[in-house]
């Protein structure tokens, strides 16, 4: 069943009628075949993740629920005793809080929220405070069922609106079914603050978007579709877009602006943004009765992640196995020594070669080689390190340290490119870099990791971050050797590196 709505001129009639006498107006019309609790789930989803509409906002916080089970957020503590004014405004937020009221005839209201719209920009637009009421009626007989779902934006004008909602003073979404046919019809509508807003093209343009979206979701439900991206599993969506945006209206403009390398700033400077947002969301939740123990970047590249994360006072460093230009701006001196290292990673596990002739036997610069043993318990990162990302939880075990890890390009343990087998999921894609995330995962589980997996919001595709921080079995038991066979062995490791140090016998 295609998307083809029909449109209802200003003078259609209306479909429900508020009891006081407020008129709301019918625009779009679409025949559907999901029934009343996928319309309902449709739009729970919707209220709870506005950004599906709107890419100008974050999210939704729930401020008030009908729902007797609902537990309110709690608001933090005041440092010190409010002054009348702070007072007053308090009170005005609570007041803002309570739903507006609206009844609709022959409706019966099943379930009402207040929302606060977040939007990513908080520089630029506001947020909002929406009453959203879930409503419902049905036939003697049970054959016809009719479901409602209102929004009311906690504005008075047109002008209180922002930019992202639409100015009208409430957006209603009917459905009606026949149970008996298995057929149904999904409409939009508007409550306008003038009547000719009817005639303004961007609002009717809105009013068939929310719609397809609506009837998107809904028929998607009914032919099959399963979600298979699952964000926020580790850390709440409210609490790393809140730190995400603080970082990103603390920094961004300016490491934008200055940018040093040939790649794309907005991309590199958003992405390590959002990936510092997490790491400093998920250490306060693990260090939150303990001290910080400090981590370590291998793999760094530009090194704006380990100086964002310096920036926001934790303890740590990053080496990679050449300087970049970025380092002279975000390099600083932590605890004596550089915050970014040029150095090669050779764990002291990696096979050496043996040489019939000493002179073929390349001279290794040890000042330049760094042999992947860390202080227990320092916090390893691993992002887009590619051929460090296999080894990443190899020497998270032998230094008894948690890690995070996110992949990119794929290598072996001996650093050539490679493509590991399919996932072990059959529904899985077989995409080489769902194989990546896979194989990677196993490398962690054998070597006695519980891997958590987050997909993280950041503008990239190679978003999924693997973390260990709980075990499986004693580091003791773990056989380092048989993990380093059962994965291909470290052949041609010790060679590549030797290279990377420039420093062979001769020169």
């Amino acid at each position: 069943m295609a998307y083809d709505p029909t449109a209802l001129g200003q003078s259609a009639e209306p479909l429900v009628h508020d009891v006081s006498g407020e008129i709301w107006h019918p625009l779009f019309q679409q025949e559907c075949a999901f029934g009343p609790e996928i319309f309902e789930d449709v739009m729970m989803n919707l209220i709870k993740n506005p950004n599906i509409n709107s890419s100008w906002l974050f999210r939704a916080d729930i401020l008030h629920d009908s729902d007797p089970a609902w537990t309110p957020p709690s608001a933090p503590a005041p440092d010190v005793a409010l002054e009348d004014g702070a007072a007053a405004q308090v009170v005005q937020q609570q007041h803002q809080q309570q739903p507006l009221p609206i009844v609709f005839q022959d409706f019966h209201n099943d379930r009402v929220f207040v929302r606060r719209l977040i939007p990513r920009n908080t520089r630029r637009d506001d947020p909002l405070d929406q009453t959203c009421v879930f409503a419902s009626s049905c036939t003697p007989d049970a054959t016809k069922a009719r479901s409602l779902v209102v929004y009311l934006p906690h504005a008075s004008s047109p002008d209180a609106l922002p930019f992202y909602h639409p100015k009208v003073r409430g957006v209603a979404h009917l459905h009606e079914w026949d149970a008996a046919r298995a057929v149904g019809t999904v409409s939009i509508h508007y409550l306008f603050f003038n009547e000719a807003d009817f005639a303004v093209e961007k609002l009717v343009r809105t009013a068939r978007m929310l719609l397809s979206v609506l009837y998107k979701h809904g028929q998607g439900r009914i032919d099959g579709y399963t979600k298979r991206v699952h964000h926020d599993v580790v850390i709440p969506q409210a609490r790393f877009q809140d730190r995400y945006m603080e970082l990103k209206l603390k920094y961004a403009k300016d490491l934008v602006e200055t940018w040093a390398e040939t790649t794309d700033p907005t991309k590199h400077v958003f992405e390590d943004l959002g990936i510092a947002a997490f790491l400093i969301e998920l250490w306060k939740e693990m260090y939150k009765d303990q001290p910080f123990p400090g981590f370590v970047d291998i793999g760094c590249g530009n090194g704006l992640l380990v100086h964002l994360l310096i920036q926001e006072g934790y303890s740590g460093w990053g080496f990679d196995a050449r300087a970049r230009k970025s380092w002279a701006k975000y390099n600083s001196v932590q605890d004596g020594r550089d915050s970014l290292q040029a150095l090669v990673l050779l764990p002291d596990i990696v096979s050496r070669p043996s040489y019939a002739d000493s002179d073929e036997e390349p001279a290794l610069d040890l000042s330049k080689i760094h042999n992947g043993t860390f202080p227990k318990g320092t916090f390893i990162v691993s992002n887009h390190a590619d051929e460090l990302t296999p080894w990443t939880p190899i020497l998270a075990t032998l230094s008894e340290s948690p890690f995070i890890m996110i992949p990119c390009c794929s290598h072996s343990l001996g650093g050539q490119k490679y493509r590991p087998p399919p996932p072990r999921d059959k529904t899985k894609s077989i995409s080489t870099y769902a194989s990546l995330v896979d194989w990677a995962a196993q490398i962690a589980e054998d070597c006695g990791w519980a891997v958590e997996t987050e997909m993280l919001r950041i503008p990239s595709t190679r978003n999924t971050a693997m973390l260990g921080r709980k075990r499986t079995r004693d580091v003791e038991e773990v056989d380092i050797d048989g993990v380093l066979a059962k994965y291909g062995g470290t052949d041609g490791y010790f060679e590549s590196a030797a290279k990377l140090t420039k420093t062979e016998k001769g020169h």
